[in-house]
């Protein structure tokens, strides 16, 4: 049995090895794809992907005036914290229902054209990412207006935003698989998205909770350590502890291989069932 385990896990291993060679070699589509998605986005927009600036500023708003006015909070500029994450759950958000539709989305793709299946959930996933870089641009400047100006320990956010990717990644190929089999799978995330916004800790801080419910929040939830990760990063200028990042980049690294493993298992029947 052992024996058996270790040839299938190393298989795996094999395979997710050789998957980023074989994303080059496709990396025109992929290129293609996130265009394609950002522009179908935003087409017949007066303010086309200035909207990916807008909405988190305009909820940044909301939240700020609800927080601070009536129910006032004792976090110290609170609209930079608050924004914070906004724009890390805006492209968890926009990349768990952009997986969702990654393959029934595109049929006509899979049905005519051969080329790896995992491209399409990745590319929403890429897309929403773009977003949320250039959506960082304002952070900074709101940032540095209220006197937060960034340390050099902004050079630890791409690994954060590395680990953001891997997860999503691998979330967006679970979504993508299941509903091409189960069409209540839009369903179930729309609701799921909502529960999971307020479970994780965009305009509140884990640090106020009591120490089992930060724990349980932070094993449970990725996204609460990536967020809080990103905070102490760029909003509190603390580098973070080495044990908690490798203990998100693990969770994430564990997402990614369940959600590849299961979207290989399952793409061979997508052309039949698209």
């Amino acid at each position: 049995m052992a024996a058996i385990l270790g040839g299938v896990g190393g298989s795996i291993l094999s395979t997710l090895a050789s998957r980023p060679r074989v994303a080059w070699a496709y990396r025109e589509l992929l290129v293609n794809l996130v265009r394609r998605d950002l522009r179908t986005r935003y087409r017949g927009s007066a303010l086309g992907i200035l909207w990916s600036l807008a909405n988190p500023l305009l909820m940044m708003g909301v939240f700020t005036i609800v927080f601070t006015t009536l129910m006032p909070q004792d976090i110290p500029r609170f609209h930079v914290f608050v924004l914070c994450g906004l724009l890390a759950w805006n492209w968890c958000a926009g990349s768990v229902m952009g997986g969702v539709f990654s393959i029934t989305g595109n049929a006509h793709l899979i049905k005519k054209v051969a080329f790896p299946r995992e491209i399409l959930p990745l590319a929403s996933v890429i897309s929403n990412g773009i977003n949320f870089v250039l959506a960082c641009i304002p952070l900074v400047a709101i940032a540095a207006f209220s006197g937060i100006v960034p340390s050099p320990l902004i050079v630890l956010l791409p690994l954060v935003i590395a680990i953001q990717f891997v997860f999503l990644g691998g979330v967006a190929l679970i979504l993508g698989s299941l509903n091409v089999y189960f069409r209540d799978t839009e369903a179930i995330a729309d609701v799921a998205i909502l529960a999971w916004f307020f479970l994780t800790p965009i305009f509140y801080s884990v640090e106020n909770l009591s120490p089992q419910y930060s724990r349980l929040i932070y094993i449970l939830n990725p996204m609460a350590s990536i967020i809080s990760t990103y905070r102490l990063i760029f909003y509190y200028q603390s580098p973070p502890a080495p044990e908690f990042v490798l203990r998100m980049a693990l969770q994430a690294a564990i997402v990614f291989v369940v959600g590849y493993t299961f979207f290989s298992w399952r793409a061979p029947d997508f052309g039949e069932e698209v």
